[in-house]
């Protein structure tokens, strides 16, 4: 897993326009997004992670690689839905991480257009997959295709720590999420990181 190239530049100057960054940069000394450098489980691991908490989605998981440790799309695309479905995915789950694998398999996704799309373009494409909504496509954006400055909003995860670090714990109004955020630009993907990284000490990773 390789590290992003802009990772000391971001966070030097976030640390420079940000106190809570600062000290959340200096808690975490050498430990940096990494991008796993494989697309289909990226988006197959954002997916199990849909609506459930980090260590259930990293049991869950577990179970799945153990079950299928050759966790390609053509070897999820034939396998047994009910098999899937003992490692403890849902019903629906099972069918949207097989209809991710039909869509590798049938080349249906341009990704050999990825690198030269904007973030825009290729949330856009992602979310032709069933299951996959903005915030997975935004899953992959960060940790897959490292781009610097995707802002999942709508994450728990996100709000919890911001209302934590910025607000006493009390719930921010989204206008006020909207003007902190605004100064992480344009480095808000490292900004997002630690302060998932914050609410647990085990780094966030798709």
């Amino acid at each position: 897993m390789t590290a992003p190239r802009y990772w000391k530049r971001a966070t030097h100057e976030l640390s420079e326009r940000d106190a809570v960054i600062k000290k959340l940069v200096a808690a975490s000394p050498g430990l940096t997004l990494r991008s796993r450098g494989d697309a289909f489980s990226t988006l197959a691991r954002s997916i199990v992670g849909q609506q459930i908490s980090v260590k259930a989605a990293a049991s869950v998981w577990q179970k799945l690689t153990t079950a299928v440790p050759a966790l390609r799309p053509e070897v999820i695309h034939n396998h047994d839905a009910d098999a899937l479905r003992g490692c403890g995915l849902s019903r629906s789950k099972v069918a949207y991480i097989k209809d991710l694998a039909r869509h590798f398999v049938e080349n249906r996704l341009d990704t050999g257009r990825w690198e030269q799309m904007s973030d825009a373009e290729l949330i856009a494409e992602l979310t032709q997959v069933r299951g996959i909504g903005r915030w997975t496509a935004e899953m992959f954006l960060i940790f897959y295709m490292t781009r610097p400055d995707v802002l999942p909003l709508d994450d728990l995860g996100l709000q919890r720590a911001m209302n934590l670090h910025y607000n006493r714990g009390r719930p921010l109004a989204a206008r006020k999420l909207a003007a902190i955020s605004a100064r992480w630009q344009p480095w808000r993907s490292v900004a997002t990181w630690y302060m998932w990284r914050s609410l647990d000490p085990v780094p966030v990773e798709y």
